[in-house]
């Protein structure tokens, strides 16, 4: 039998409310993502990328169309049996970091391991910690970090339960230019070692240009 692709977005269409009327953020959008596959996702600012992801990953629920995520229906599930399809399967990074302040970068990294059950959170933690170069920091607090420091845990958070699906939002839109380019190579090697397929949204062109398929976005479609 043969795996279901992780993502499939079939017609999917977001309307949100506003005070000037309803708005249209996604139109009749089509995307699929088989397995391992690394594809980008680029556009203008306000052309739906992240609200694609946010969709895409359960977060927001779309108003037409059908997301598919590891051939679940999305729209048939309420917001804990999401949590749980997600859970050990599919990994965000964002460019806030979204650490926890009063959790040391271990305790960071492994919450979610413990959450999920898995056995030797702990080690895990730092063993991925170590992968990232940060073993030096293991039991440091994450305003003790830098920001590409920062974005190193996170991206070892969401790699060191090994998803089969990474979802990554401009993961180096806060940094500086050398912090950047390290935190995209060890994420690319990494999702690499953990066999998941990456949806990425940047504005990097070159960032872009390592994803073995780019999706353009446009005024909320998808353009190319």
């Amino acid at each position: 039998m043969l795996e279901p692709a992780p993502l499939v977005l079939d017609g999917v269409a977001l309307t949100l409310p506003s005070a000037a009327g309803p708005v249209e953020i996604l139109k009749s959008v089509d995307l699929k993502v088989g397995p391992g596959e690394r594809v980008a996702v680029t556009g203008p600012s306000g052309s739906g990328k992240s609200s694609l992801i946010s969709v895409a990953a359960g977060l927001e629920m779309a108003t037409a169309g059908k997301v598919l995520l590891f051939g679940q229906d999305l729209g048939e599930l309420n917001e804990d049996r999401r949590a749980r399809l997600r859970r050990g399967r599919v990994a965000l990074v964002f460019q806030a970091f979204h650490l926890l302040p009063n959790m040391t970068a271990t305790e960071n990294v492994a919450a979610p391991l413990e959450i999920a059950g898995r056995s030797h959170a702990s080690e895990t933690a730092r063993d991925w910690l170590d992968r990232v170069g940060l073993a030096h920091r293991a039991r440091h607090y994450p305003h003790q970090l830098s920001g590409g420091e920062q974005q190193r845990v996170a991206l070892a958070r969401a790699l060191a339960g090994r998803p089969d699906l990474l979802f990554a939002d401009e993961p180096t839109g806060n940094l500086d230019g050398p912090n950047a380019a390290l935190v995209a190579d060890l994420m690319f090697r990494m999702v690499e070692e953990a066999g998941a397929a990456l949806v990425l949204v940047t504005h990097d062109p070159d960032l872009a240009a390592r994803a073995g398929r780019q999706v353009t976005m446009q005024d909320g479609r998808i353009a190319g």
